[in-house]
């Protein structure tokens, strides 16, 4: 039994379907191949201050969540 036609959506160029293609089912082998995965950033380093302040910030966040959250209204 022949493999369906299919045409690609990237490129036009018509290929077979195939049970162990890898990739999508409407793009050709070359246009289903995967993409470089981008560098990832390093993370800089941050001071005692920094991270201090963060925190401080997070825990007001986190309060007034708390407040918003379980108050009761009178």
């Amino acid at each position: 039994m022949p493999f369906p036609i299919k045409t690609c959506v990237i490129c036009q160029e018509e290929f077979e379907l195939r049970p162990d293609k890898p990739g999508f089912a409407n793009r050709c082998p070359s246009c289903s191949e995967p993409e470089t995965a981008p560098e990832p950033v390093p993370r800089r380093s941050t001071d005692y201050a920094e991270r201090r302040a963060e925190h401080d910030v997070n825990a007001a966040r986190r309060r007034a969540m708390r407040d918003l959250l379980y108050r009761k209204d009178s």
